[in-house]
C-alpha cells in the first residue's frame, strides 16, 4: 500500500461513500447483500487507486470502478439459481407507516425493481442521473458520448413515468 493509495481512498471515501452506498441499495434490494455490494466496491477501489493515473477526475475514477462492480455483481447474480431461505418467507414487514409513507416505499420499490430490470449499462446510466450526476459526467463516467448519454436518460424516465402511468397489475394482462 502507498501512501498515495491510501491518500486517494481516504479522499474518495469521504466525497463518495453516501453515493456508494446509494449505488449498492440500488443494484441489491436484500439488505446484506447490499452491504456486500458496497464493501466489494470499496475494496475494488482501495485496489483500483494503485492504477490511477489522474487522466480523470477522482469522482469519475470511483464512479467508474463502483458501478463496474455493480455491474459486475448483477450479472454474476443473473448467473447463479435463485434461493429462497425458509426464514426470508417466514418474515412479514413490519406495518407502521402511513398510508403516505406506504405508497411512497411502494414508488420506490417500483423505481428500484425497473432500475433492476435494465441492462447494466441502463441501469449506471439511470442511477448516476438520480445521483445528480450530469449528462457530461455520466458520458464520462459509463464511455458514452454524451449525445447517447442524455438519450438513455430520456428514454429511461420515459420507460419509468409510463410505469407510473399505467396501473401495476401485477403481470396480468386485461
Amino acid at each position: 500500500m502507498t501512501s498515495d493509495q491510501q491518500a486517494l481512498y481516504s479522499q474518495a471515501g469521504e466525497r463518495f461513500a453516501p453515493a456508494i452506498a446509494r449505488l449498492a441499495r440500488a443494484f441489491e434490494r436484500d439488505p446484506e447483500k447490499a452491504r456486500d455490494l458496497e464493501q466489494d466496491i470499496h475494496a475494488e477501489l482501495w485496489r483500483s487507486f494503485t492504477r490511477f493515473d489522474g487522466r480523470c477526475s477522482l469522482k469519475t475514477w470511483t464512479y467508474r470502478v463502483a458501478h463496474n462492480v455493480a455491474a459486475d455483481h448483477v450479472s454474476a447474480a443473473a448467473r447463479r439459481p435463485q434461493q429462497v431461505s425458509l426464514d426470508t418467507i417466514d418474515a412479514l414487514p413490519h406495518c407502521d407507516d402511513t398510508e403516505r409513507q406506504a405508497a411512497e416505499n411502494l414508488a420506490i420499490a417500483r423505481v428500484r425493481e425497473l432500475i433492476r430490470r435494465l441492462a447494466p449499462l441502463d441501469a449506471q446510466v439511470i442511477v448516476l442521473w438520480l445521483e445528480g450526476q450530469s449528462g457530461n459526467d455520466i458520458a464520462e463516467i459509463t464511455g458514452l458520448n454524451v449525445s447517447a448519454a442524455q438519450v438513455r436518460i430520456h428514454r429511461i424516465k420515459t420507460l419509468i413515468a409510463n410505469a407510473f402511468a399505467e396501473p401495476a397489475n401485477e403481470g396480468h394482462k386485461p
